[in-house]
Order: structure tokens, then sequence, then C-alpha cells
């Protein structure tokens, strides 16, 4: 596989709150053009379907979610700033002095900072206390409520972004950057389909990218319905625990290869499958970890009840720090993620899966 680094940065650069994926959405189709049939649903769901699809053959749908944690502005104080709510699951002392960019009425993203009261204007009990993000505001520079609605043409409801620019260095293949929760899945979709364009395959395949992951996987619910999947593959930019945990109890750290979680908060993961993908990660000598994670949750949570029971797999690449500004991830993770992906897809026949 190239180093498609191109196609992981448009991803991570562009912005896509939940709710506002449209960003994401062209990307996408840019970069997965000739690869199949796109269409797209009024939530903003997009699935690319495979060329020559055979109604006799399981349907395997790759699944990765385009919205990133982000906030939405709430209201116009008198003196400019902005309240804001978040989207998705921010602590609010990740928040405080970092960069923003605001969508506006006619499109464009202007520069804000997301500000708290200065340590000069706090007594000695407020500075010891928890911050709270009901106590933050964003700032766009402006004085007035006017000047924020005629002048910077911005109102409620406006998405926010983090203001972050992705970098890759290579002679330590580490890749920094925002929203890697889920553009690395997303663009683990568009490299497998890419992979595999040239194979002659026992699977249907259909590439699910869902919205709203980050408010309730309600994006997924929807995309599961509308496929009506036999098996699926959900990719996700996983927390990395290399840096945050001891070392005895590392599941997911960076240059060790994707990570197939057993069970989180929302889903016990099908044991057959998981046993069949960790198979083939050993036996193709692919490097993998296996997680069980006591909270957090992905697509496949909604994905494997939807319907009927739905054999799901959850290949997660690791990244350090996600719901924050930055990232951090290493694309030879990416890479094994995409070829565990493929190697998955290769071996599975409607024999196997029924046997799932």
């Amino acid at each position: 596989m190239n180093k498609n680094i191109d196609l992981i940065k448009d991803l991570s650069n562009a912005p896509g709150v939940p709710g506002f994926e449209d960003d994401v959405l062209a990307v996408l189709r840019h970069h997965g053009e000739g690869l199949g049939e796109w269409k797209e649903d009024a939530m903003r769901n997009l699935y690319i379907t495979r060329p020559e699809a055979d109604d006799k053959k399981p349907l395997l749908m790759l699944d990765a979610h385009s919205d990133e944690v982000g906030l939405m502005v709430r209201s116009i104080r008198p003196n400019g700033t902005l309240d804001f709510v978040p989207l998705g699951g921010w602590v609010a002392s990740n928040l405080a002095a970092h960069k923003v960019l605001v969508k506006n009425n006619k499109g464009k993203w202007l520069p804000g900072l997301i500000a708290s009261k200065p340590p000069h204007f706090l007594s000695e009990a407020d500075k010891i206390k928890a911050p709270d993000i009901s106590s933050m505001v964003i700032d766009m520079g402006a004085s007035s409520d006017r000047e924020i609605r005629e002048d910077y043409n911005i109102s409620i409801a406006a998405p926010v972004v983090p203001d972050v620019s992705f970098d890759y260095r290579e002679e330590n293949d580490i890749m920094t950057g925002k929203a890697f929760d889920c553009r690395l899945g997303c663009a683990a979709i568009i490299e497998t389909l890419k992979e595999l364009s040239k194979d002659k395959l026992n699977v249907n395949l259909v590439g699910a990218f869902a919205a709203q992951e980050e408010v309730g996987l309600r994006g997924a619910t929807v995309s599961a319905q509308t496929v009506k999947p036999d098996i699926v593959i959900c990719f996700e930019g996983s927390p990395a625990d290399d840096t945050v945990v001891d070392s005895y109890s590392i599941q997911t750290a960076l240059k060790k290869g994707p990570m197939l979680r057993h069970f989180d908060a929302r889903m016990i993961t099908n044991p057959r499958f998981q046993r069949f993908a960790l198979d083939i990660a050993r036996n193709k000598d692919i490097p993998h970890q296996e997680g069980v994670r006591t909270g957090g949750a992905t697509n496949a949570g909604a994905i494997h009840i939807a319907g009927k029971a739905i054999p799901v797999i959850v290949i997660g690449i690791p990244s350090r720090y996600i719901h924050t500004h930055y990232s951090m991830a290493s694309f030879i993770d990416f890479e094994n993620s995409v070829k565990l992906a493929c190697e998955i897809i290769r071996s599975l026949d409607v024999k196997i899966i029924m046997g799932f």
C-alpha cells in the first residue's frame, strides 16, 4: 500500500462536527472517485457500493464515522463573546486557551479562541476549582453582540471545530492532527476498497461513513437499517493507552498494530468472528493487539443489534489523546489495519459467515 498521507491529511483537516459533516464527505468523494457508486441520505450518511455486486453473495459493510467532537454556539453575549455547548465527549480541562474555527452564515470559517477568566481576576478559591465549560467563552476579537451578528455574520447554532493542521513526521512515522477519531477509519475504508478493487471476492462490499457518532451512534443506527449487512467490519480511531496506564495493562499502544476489542460499554464482540480475525492476523503475521474496554463505545454497538444479530468486529487504529484538539497516531498502524481488513474480507464466504 502506498503511503496515502494526503488522504489522511485532507480528512483530518476537514471540519465536520456532528450534523455538519458535509466537508468531510466532499473529501471522501474526491479521494474515492471511481471506487463505486455513491449515495447520501438526509442525515449526511454517505455510502459507496463496490461495482458488480452479486445478489447471491453475503453483504459486508465497512463502517467508520465521519464526524468529530466539536462545539456549537449557544448564545452571544453583549460583549461579543460566544457561549457554547459541547458536541461529543469533551473534558473541560482540555478546552481552555485553544484555537477554534467558527462557521459564519456565509460559510466562512473564522478564527477564535476559547477563553476563560485570567488568573489575575480569580480568587484563591476559584484558582483551585476544576474548570467548567459553562465558565468558558469563545472570543472572536469582537466587542459587541452587534459586531458578531453584523460584521462577523455569526449566529447561534454555528458549528465550531478545533483550529488544527495535520502534520506527518516521516522519520518517526508519527501523524499529528485533529479528528483521528474517526477520520483514520474513514481513510481505512477508502484504502481497503482500493486494495481490493481488482480482487474477486465472495462477498459484496459497501462502505458506510456514518454521521453523528459522537452524539450517540445516531448515523450508524440509520446506516445499518439502510444497508442491511450480513457482516460488518467497523474501523475506529481507538484511544491509545500506552502513555496513561501501567505497562502490564497496555492494550492499545502506538506502532503495535490495530486493536481488536472484545468488550466495551455497548457490545460484547461476536467471539467467533473475533477469533476468525485474530487467527488471520496471526497467520498473516500482521501486528495486532487485543482489548477489553470498560468504557467507551463504537458504531458497532448500534450495528450489531440493528434488525437482526449482525456479526461485527472493531479494528481500532491506536490514537493518543482523542477528544482533544490534537491526536497522535502512526501510519504503520493505519497500514496494518487496512491489511488486516483486506485479509479478513478475502477469506470470508457465505458458509464461514453463517457459522458466526
